[in-house]
């Protein structure tokens, strides 16, 4: 079986940019682990897309173990589409546009 394309929101990009960056500010060790957590976030939804559970009809939630974000997402057949990289204290719902 072929491998699920990843496709990023652009908000989405900027979230993960943006937390990066403020880890990266505070701890080389600390943005290192972030971004060890959303690969494997991303490897974990591409093996078994739909194992997370719904937070809506379409869309999808993973939890980092680590760190205080929620990765929402959509499965089509040959994609995840990565709608947020969302702090979970900050704004509750703001990308449900996307």
């Amino acid at each position: 079986m072929a491998s699920l394309r990843i496709e990023f929101h652009p908000s989405a990009v900027d979230e993960a940019e943006g937390a990066l960056e403020w880890y990266a500010a505070r701890s080389p060790a600390a943005a290192k682990a972030y971004l060890h957590e959303l690969d494997h976030a991303l490897s974990q939804i591409v093996e078994a897309p739909h194992r997370w559970p719904r937070y809506s009809q379409n869309v999808r939630r993973y939890q980092f173990r680590r760190f205080p974000f929620t990765l929402f997402y959509r499965a089509t057949q040959d994609s995840v589409q990565v709608l947020a990289v969302a702090h979970q204290r900050r704004k509750p719902g703001y990308w449900r546009h996307r």
